[in-house]
């Protein structure tokens, strides 16, 4: 059935219909179609539009769909143009003149901005479950390890000690940003376009207010044009998405590192790694791969979206039925991979002796040795100048700065003395890293605490 048969005199190319159809994506918002023509429908009554006759036949007609569809008595037709006219059509069939009503006072271009609005109002609560649920392993995780000592990187080069515990933290941070984008997101989403009808409101005594409070949402949108045509909030969406593929992907970056034997940092459970068909010495973190990997699919859903509305005058085009498919696929995807992404953390066992040794390895105590020269009353570039040329020392003679002997400290610097070994000590070296946001121990835990109370 469409919708707008009355203006054409033939019946639409089968193949164009296909084409034109949108079934086959948007009949997941099945629920939300039928809460939102609940809702419309009880405000027309509530405003003498139609009668409280109609009104609970609609409603019970409705909820009886709705049921059948659940508990698959009923099918969703994939012949009909969209979902809103197969619950319209189906309605009809089932409660007569009553059903042919429902339509009053709206449009499909504020039904379906509608109906797209209440389904990633749930979209997103389900994405901050599962920030949360990560962000909770994270703090377990960084817990445990809050006095690990590996070592930090930059260029990906050994470069400051810091622990295990800091490291995962700067993800939890991370992660609660991307909670806030969404639900900055979600909030200015939640204005209710219905009642703009096609693009100029309506000539009948509606109350827009009362349907925006009966979906739960802020208010009601205040122009008719911007209410129908408005797809800011798919965009900025799939915005905070993206820029949560990007944590995810970094993250799965440093897995796969750590997990190779050149680092061999961590070690992932069984039940999250797979092998090769032919080496049989293989375990391989594909799942931090394919995140990897998906990154870009939400990336393309994000420009998918951009390119669609950058080109379009107001009010509704045809293009907009394009946002669905690309925003329904980045929450999709996003859901997927935070699904394995979670128990795969939970489950990771940290190897930290091996951690250790790489940070003992890597002169990353070069910066607390010259900060050792500092305090003796050294200027820092002097000091500087000075370690440099010890850990150049040390790379010839195959030696670390903890086995460097103090005679050859003192050839470069007289400032040197036994202290310095305290002071170099890497333990000591996290340890007094204290300031604020510093890998200390204490720090970490302290860090742990505050994410945990504003992760509730």
């Amino acid at each position: 059935m469409q919708l707008w048969k009355g203006r054409f005199s033939k019946e639409i190319d089968p193949k164009t219909n296909d084409f034109n159809s949108s079934i086959k994506f948007d009949s997941r918002m099945y629920k939300e179609d039928i809460e939102g023509s609940i809702a419309h429908a009880t405000m027309l009554c509530t405003q003498g539009i139609i009668s409280s006759d109609d009104l609970g036949l609609i409603v019970e007609g409705l909820n009886n769909i709705k049921t059948e569809i659940e508990n698959g008595e009923l099918l969703i037709d994939p012949n009909a143009e969209d979902i809103h006219t197969f619950v319209e059509g189906e309605l009809t069939q089932r409660v007569g003149a009553a059903g042919k009503r429902l339509h009053t006072a709206r449009s499909r271009n504020d039904q379906v901005a509608l109906d797209i609005r209440l389904y990633l109002r749930h979209e997103c609560d389900d994405v901050y479950k599962q920030l949360t649920e990560l962000i909770d392993v994270l703090c377990k995780k960084a817990e445990q390890y809050a006095g690990a000592v590996m070592p930090g990187y930059t260029h990906l080069q050994r470069a400051q000690p810091i622990t295990f515990g800091h490291h995962l933290m700067a993800y939890a941070e991370m992660l609660l940003r991307d909670k806030e984008r969404l639900i900055d997101a979600k909030n200015r989403m939640n204005y209710c376009p219905l009642g703009s009808c096609a693009l100029a409101g309506t000539t009948y005594n509606t109350n827009r207010e009362m349907t925006a409070e009966a979906l739960g949402f802020n208010g009601a949108m205040q122009n008719s044009l911007d209410g129908v045509s408005d797809r800011d909030f798919c965009m900025e969406l799939a915005s905070a998405l993206s820029i949560l593929m990007v944590h995810l992907s970094r993250f799965s970056e440093e897995i796969v590192l750590w997990c190779s034997w050149e680092f061999k940092f961590i070690e992932l459970d069984d039940a999250f790694s797979t092998g090769s068909s032919i080496m049989p010495q293989k375990k391989n973190p594909d799942i931090t791969e394919l995140i990897r990997g998906k990154s870009g699919r939400v990336f393309g859903d994000l420009t998918t979206l951009l390119t669609m509305m950058k080109g379009l005058p107001l009010a509704y085009n045809k293009d907009m039925q394009e946002d669905k498919e690309a925003i329904f696929d980045a929450f999709d995807t996003v859901k997927m991979c935070l699904t394995a992404f979670i128990p795969m953390l939970d489950t990771m066992t940290a190897l930290t002796d091996n951690m250790r040794k790489a940070a003992a390895g890597g002169f990353i105590n070069a910066t607390d040795c010259a900060d050792y020269l500092v305090g003796k009353g050294l200027p820092f570039r002097d000091a500087y100048k000075a370690t440099g040329e010890i850990v150049a020392l040390c790379i010839a003679e195959g030696l670390t700065l903890e086995t460097l002997p103090i005679e050859k400290y003192k050839g470069i610097c007289e400032t040197f003395d036994e202290g310095v070994y305290e002071a170099i000590n890497l333990d000591k070296c996290v340890n007094d890293r204290t300031s604020l946001g510093g890998p200390a121990p204490q720090n970490v835990l302290s860090q742990v605490e505050r994410v945990k109370n504003l992760n509730k």
